[in-house]
């Protein structure tokens, strides 16, 4: 929280991931419902379109306690 060197880089990969789901299809997404997809795209819509207004203690918070869950969809989606 106290580097901006970090914390531009938690956002700009935050933003790749975002940008990145949705390009998934629909199919793949209703394989897996327990993820919030409409969320993600709204985090996408406020980290493109609201930068100045990111709130930081939100991020922070997203990336420690929701990230893991889509760590494991996807983990497992390649293993199988």
């Amino acid at each position: 929280m106290n580097s901006s060197i970090v914390q531009d880089a938690v956002l700009h990969n935050l933003q790749v991931l975002t940008e990145s789901t949705q390009r998934l299809s629909d199919e793949f997404k209703g394989k897996y419902p327990e993820i919030e997809w409409y969320k993600i795209a709204g985090l996408r819509h406020v980290l493109v379109r609201d930068y100045l207004g990111i709130d930081l203690e939100m991020v922070w918070a997203t990336v420690t306690n929701q990230l893991s869950e889509l760590r494991i969809v996807v983990k497992g989606a390649i293993e199988s």
